[in-house]
């Protein structure tokens, strides 16, 4: 007999699983995948780590947070300064003064303030309904239309007009020459990938791959006193309410035999027409060497029944679904319910991991 089964070993899950375990806690982990990790599993190709499940680039500014990643592994000091490529037209990513001159010449942050205050000024609303308005209304139409609606569409499937305000609102806009998309104090990639942090988590806890809860629930509900679930919150629950909609992503990857294929870890693709929406060149992450290179096309697309989910759609609609699902996980005892798919919740790897503690703070304490 378990005392915690762990169904997914992700984030969520291993954390949950590597601290119950230092409690003295016997837990079983078991994923439906042939690898432990979940998203931020990496393959190794050519020396090169290849993020298989698309860019993971870890930031915090919680420095309990960045002390305990770093127990597991040696972070290098990358900082995440994507490129955007729009019809052949290269810009910095996110928005800072290095954009603003590429787009219209403008040198000195007054000159960009008074550009976006231009434009916007000619807006015919002022409180916006939905992301397009919001957008406007943060870097007026030149910006928007370059570097925001087709990229957001492309990964959305929808109209920027049926896509709600606040998915955008903290879109960073710099007046400063800085590169740095992120804006949090701790930023790095671990050296050696992100395999050797799941492996310290899941030190000395049995697991199970290739393993699907749902084949034998009865059985593995049936071996531990508590379940830890990490998978999508509706299949839990058959779907009685309605099934969740997520986006998900077709990922291509190639191994090219030269040493640098684009110069950047990553560039979006922010036109309407190419079908990607970024190359990701995983050498770069961690500084390499390589006579090869290893990149991978990004493709979006609605998550299926057989296809992995990546981000919910916190539309309404899902939102009212969702709820009822967390009314019932709410009144259960015997099972825990945590990450991105459970919570139903976009969630970065800092987040996934606080919200894992929290829950083993939650049990023990």
């Amino acid at each position: 007999m378990y005392d915690y089964l762990i169904v997914g070993s992700g984030l969520f899950g291993s954390v949950f699983a590597h601290e119950a375990h230092k409690k003295g806690k016997k837990c079983l982990v078991i994923d439906k995948r042939a690898h432990a990790g979940g998203n931020v599993y990496c393959e190794n190709i050519a020396g090169i780590n290849v993020h298989w499940y698309g860019a993971h680039i870890f930031h915090t500014n919680d420095k309990g947070i960045w002390d305990y990643v770093n127990q597991f592994a040696v972070f290098n000091r990358y900082t995440n300064s994507p490129v955007a490529n729009y019809k052949g037209e290269l810009y910095n990513l996110p928005f800072n003064m290095n954009t603003f001159y590429q787009l219209w010449g403008v040198k000195t942050p007054e000159e960009a303030q008074a550009k976006i205050a231009e434009q916007i000024s000619s807006l015919p609303f002022n409180q916006p309904k939905n992301l397009e308005e919001q957008a406007l209304l943060l870097v007026g139409p030149d910006i928007y239309e370059k570097l925001i609606k087709h990229y957001t569409e492309k990964q959305w499937g929808m109209s920027a007009k049926e896509l709600p305000a606040f998915i955008i609102k903290r879109l960073p806009v710099r007046f400063t020459f800085d590169n740095n998309y992120f804006n949090d104090k701790y930023q790095g990639i671990p050296e050696g990938g992100y395999n050797q942090i799941i492996d310290g988590l899941l030190k000395g806890i049995e697991v199970k791959l290739d393993t699907n809860f749902f084949d034998h629930r009865a059985y593995f509900e049936g071996l531990a006193k508590k379940v830890v679930y990490t998978g999508k919150i509706d299949e839990y629950y058959d779907h009685r309410f309605g099934a969740l909609d997520y986006r998900g992503l077709r990922f291509e990857h190639q191994t090219l035999d030269q040493s640098n294929f684009q110069g950047n870890a990553v560039v979006n693709y922010t036109d309407a027409e190419t079908p990607y929406t970024r190359i990701i060149e995983h050498k770069h992450f961690e500084f390499g060497q390589q006579d090869k290179t290893v990149i991978t096309y990004e493709y979006p697309m609605m998550a299926g029944k057989d296809t992995e989910p990546y981000y919910p759609i916190n539309n309404d609609q899902n939102t009212a679904v969702y709820n009822q699902y967390k009314a019932l996980s709410q009144q259960e005892e015997k099972v825990i319910f945590g990450g991105r798919l459970a919570e139903y919740r976009y969630y970065d790897m800092h987040q996934v991991i606080a919200s894992a503690l929290k829950a083993v703070r939650d049990e023990f304490n």
